[in-house]
């Protein structure tokens, strides 16, 4: 069975919010909003306010994880100056949901994990909302919903735990392909924005700047067909540069990881496309 992926060409705050009603769903009760807060330094990640008119429909709260590597977000402290600096609390409520504690979950059936280490606070929320902003990454070959939700939503030591694939202190070393597998739990609604798209993920403090132009939005409920839709799309541009990004992808593996999802029955590959 196929799985529904809504797609506009058109890149406003307004069409982010209606691609999200396409959806049909409701995110009830407390709702919490995934998005990326943007390295110190980085020029690509997609500001606050472009999110504003969903995050207020929703009346969500924005939340992040500390980072597992040396910048501007590996310690709370750090993290929320970062959060004020790029004018995240100025728009919304944010919650750094691994500033206190974190929250160990076993993983069923899992590959590598048998267990998985989040910011404590999600404890707190009924509902997710994943903004995503598709792009390339240095070590996954992209990034999209499926990076955003599982290292995204990981606490510090729950990220070095996945790069190491099960051994945190092999952050660095471990098996690349097996930290591209993941697993995850569902009520959550997501969204990839494929604009400023670089080789480099907004983890970056220095980027390239985007090889391609931008494309649109896209809204699914599943996150494999969605991050799949993105892939093709780029795949099937007209546009020069996208040979760069298609390299970053490929030199990594990172189709894998959509793979791998489809495989832990997180969604499906086969989609249906609907333009609007």
């Amino acid at each position: 069975m196929k799985s529904k992926v809504y797609f506009t060409r058109e890149i406003s705050s307004e069409k982010l919010l209606e691609i999200y009603k396409k959806l049909g769903v409701e995110l009830k009760g407390k709702v919490a909003v995934k998005v990326h807060s943007g390295e110190k330094g980085n020029q690509n990640y997609l500001k606050p306010l472009f999110y504003k008119d969903i995050i207020d429909y929703v009346k969500g709260t924005v939340v992040e994880c500390n980072t597992a590597y040396d910048g501007a977000r590996n310690t709370s402290e750090k993290h929320l100056k970062l959060l004020e600096e790029h004018e995240w609390s100025k728009y919304y409520n944010v919650d750094l949901l691994d500033k206190d504690a974190e929250l160990e979950l076993p993983v069923k059936e899992g590959k590598h994990l048998k267990v998985n280490y989040v910011g404590k606070n999600i404890e707190n929320y009924d509902s997710m909302l994943v903004l995503s902003h598709f792009k390339g990454h240095p070590m996954g070959g992209f990034g999209g919903s499926l990076k955003n939700l599982s290292i995204g939503l990981a606490s510090s030591y729950g990220k070095a735990n996945i790069h190491g694939a099960g051994n945190p202190e092999d952050i660095w070393t471990s098996d690349h392909d097996s930290f591209l597998e993941l697993d995850y739990e569902k009520n959550i609604a997501f969204i990839n924005v494929m604009a400023n798209m670089s080789v480099d993920c907004d983890c970056c403090a220095v980027a390239e700047d985007p090889c391609m132009k931008d494309i649109g939005i896209l809204a699914s409920t599943d996150p494999v067909a969605l991050d799949q839709a993105c892939i093709d799309l780029v795949y099937n541009s007209r546009d020069p540069g996208k040979n760069h990004l298609i390299e970053r992808i490929e030199s990594r593996n990172g189709i894998h990881t959509i793979e791998e999802a489809e495989k832990l029955k997180v969604g499906t590959r086969n989609y249906e496309l609907i333009e609007f």
